[in-house]
């Protein structure tokens, strides 16, 4: 049997996945449509399902990797999130839909021990959003699923820091020398993500070495590859940005591959289509996304060649109305154009802003109206040594580049108005200053 939520009689919006778009519009609709104000009535029951507790803002995982970020301190918790604003947060993974029924199932949960902490459930919707984020696409590379972690989750995250930690830790302890390879790391994939983690890597490995472990000589015993099958880094960003964030890499003396395919990886490191072996204690894949598994078992809902969920221009899914999709699970190329939105941050925010709008228009039986992405450009961030970008025209009819201390404010700048969506701007002010004043106490690198 489906779970009620107790207003049977009012129509429920039910958002699947917690990541940056999903929490935000579980957010703004809550506050509008979920609880009794003095002014107005509840208008909707607003229900949030994600298989995760906390939410961490997806472009911080490359700082929780390098081990340059207190989770504690960013992460968000579902459970008091929808209490502070008017929605319902139920624990799960979504494993499918009935659309005829318009149900959602959802798995159960277990703790640690095993021991079952919710059954098997299906929740009723009267409008479902789809927003459950993408996950690593290894195009079917052998080898990665054993040998590589992707970035996906902060769960992966953390578990490449503590692998990152203890292999410095057992190359300290043992007897004799550092071995060559040792403490060599490869990044496969250098968009946005492989670069900076590049970056933020080569700063925290000398920031954990310097806590004691000085037999490690950070200069020649960790080795930081960065492997791209494109010509170039960075290729979705001009040559200008891509060439000078690689200058700066190579300055730090991380290696870029750039034209290299890569074809196994084993426990030893990395084999590339034109022979070369990268010896690699640590292998990461950030090479490309893809739909989540689940989006192909979605009771007959269109995908594309990636398992994204195709929709029209109102967001909605081609094949259901009622059924809606959003961030980087979302398929839709806009009218003139040629290629899909990309899966970034702000087409999520973008989209997010769209449908608390057009939900809500739906809900008074009113037509829907397109959604028109913007792109504002791309920032990439290489933490204390450099910020560069580029600002699409909505500013000065054109694009520029921006680098130094103005690019490292909008690039902050971005993660603000995600905090500022969630919480107002009074909560995000206190927070900025409460970790302003911690930072300066603690450990610049996370040590365990």
């Amino acid at each position: 049997m489906p779970v009620g939520t107790g207003d049977a009689d009012l129509p429920h919006i039910v958002i699947v996945g917690g990541g940056a778009g999903g929490l935000e519009l579980a957010t703004r609709l809550g506050d509008k449509l979920g609880r009794d104000r003095w002014w107005r009535k509840k208008k909707a029951q607003v229900s949030l399902i994600e298989r995760a507790r906390t939410h961490i803002w997806k472009p911080l995982l490359h700082e929780i990797a390098a081990g340059s970020m207190d989770t504690a301190q960013h992460e968000l918790e579902y459970q008091a999130q929808g209490y502070w604003h008017g929605f319902k947060f139920r624990y799960g993974e979504m494993t499918g839909v009935d659309r005829e029924k318009k149900l959602v199932y959802v798995a159960a949960t277990f703790d640690e021990e095993g021991r079952e902490i919710t059954p098997v459930r299906s929740f009723h919707y009267d409008i479902l959003v789809v927003a459950i984020g993408s996950v690593g696409n290894d195009f079917g590379t052998p080898g990665v699923a054993k040998y590589a972690i992707m970035l996906d989750t902060p769960e992966q995250a953390e578990r490449f820091n503590r692998r990152l930690i203890n292999a410095c830790v057992r190359a300290y302890a043992q007897e004799g020398p550092v071995k060559p390879g040792q403490l060599d790391v490869a990044i496969i994939g250098a968009g946005a993500t492989g670069t900076e983690l590049a970056a933020e890597l080569h700063r925290t490995a000398r920031g954990v070495v310097a806590f004691g472990l000085d037999k490690i000589d950070p200069e020649n015993d960790i080795k930081i590859t960065l492997i791209e099958a494109a010509p170039r880094i960075l290729p979705a960003l001009p040559d200008r940005i891509a060439n000078g964030v690689a200058d700066t890499l190579r300055d730090l003396k991380v290696d870029i591959l750039a034209n290299s395919r890569v074809t196994e990886v084993t426990a030893e490191g990395v084999k590339l289509a034109n022979g070369k072996f990268v010896p690699s204690e640590l292998v990461v894949w950030a090479a490309g996304v893809r739909g989540p598994q689940v989006l192909a078992h979605m009771d007959g809902l269109e995908v594309s060649k990636s398992n994204q969920l195709v929709v029209t221009d109102t967001l909605q899914t081609t094949k259901d109305p009622n059924i809606f999709a959003m961030g980087d699970c979302a398929y839709l190329v806009p009218e003139g154009e040629t290629m899909a939105i990309p899966p970034r941050a702000q087409a999520a925010h973008q989209e997010a802003s769209h449908l608390y709008v057009e939900i809500q228009r739906k809900l008074k039986g009113e037509p829907l109206r397109p959604f028109h992405y913007r792109d504002f450009g791309s920032l990439v961030s290489l933490g204390h040594y450099s910020t560069v970008g580029n600002l699409m025209g909505f500013i000065v009819g054109g694009s520029f580049i921006i680098e130094g201390l103005f690019a490292r404010l909008m690039y902050r700048s971005l993660y603000k108005m995600h905090e500022m969506a969630l919480h107002g701007p009074w909560k995000v002010l206190l927070d900025s200053l409460s970790r302003s004043l911690t930072r300066r106490t603690e450990p610049v690198v996370k040590l365990h």
